[in-house]
């Protein structure tokens, strides 16, 4: 199943109406699609190197949208949200995150695993709807999703347009790692000057 949903993602990316497919791909993914609009950014950006911002920018927008309603499911509609959730496996966590909310370290703690979810291959759509369910700040939370979400498409655009399909190959191969890492790193970073400049 998997699978066959990848196959059709790389097939859109050639298609003549890609860039409106990939918009969509990338809204959904950010609430319930299991298959990440990188697939389809990489080839895009191989056929249309100059295209690369552009490709960037409506991967973006759909994903930051599709944040945006993920939230409002986990706002308005706990029953189907919790069915997303619990699909992925998450649906205690979401109970526990919700009990330390109150706590100024619950609120730290999910900014954090926010900037994880938007840059790694943890599932992006778990952390919007249980954002909203949780009732996270929504300000703080639409710019946690269009600064990491931004971020990682502007990563996979530009290196792609550097590397061309090399870099596709190796995102297939290490992707995950390599989110990963930088993922982290980037929390890291803002413990660090949060540290340095608010404290």
């Amino acid at each position: 199943m998997l699978k066959k949903l990848y196959d059709r993602c790389v097939e859109l990316a050639r298609h003549k109406f890609s860039k409106p497919f990939l918009g969509f791909v990338a809204f959904i993914e950010s609430f319930f699609f299991p298959v990440p609009p990188d697939l389809m950014i990489i080839p895009m950006v191989v056929a249309k190197r100059e295209d690369y911002l552009k490709i960037f920018l409506i991967a973006t927008v759909g994903s930051v949208l599709g944040g945006l309603f993920g939230y409002m499911l986990g706002v308005f509609f706990l029953d189907a949200s919790m069915v997303i959730i619990e699909f992925y496996g998450y649906e205690e966590k979401v109970f526990q995150i919700q009990d330390k909310m109150s706590t100024r370290g619950g609120f730290f703690a999910w900014l954090g695993i926010m900037f994880l979810a938007g840059f790694t291959p943890l599932p992006f759509k778990v952390f919007t709807i249980t954002s909203g369910v949780i009732g996270f700040n929504l300000a703080v939370f639409f710019f946690i999703c269009l600064f990491t979400r931004g971020l990682r498409f502007l990563l996979v655009s530009y290196f792609t347009y550097l590397f061309g399909k090399k870099f596709g190959e190796f995102i297939e191969k290490k992707g995950a790692l390599w989110f990963t890492a930088a993922g982290i790193f980037i929390v890291i970073l803002a413990v660090a000057l949060y540290i340095i400049f608010v404290k």
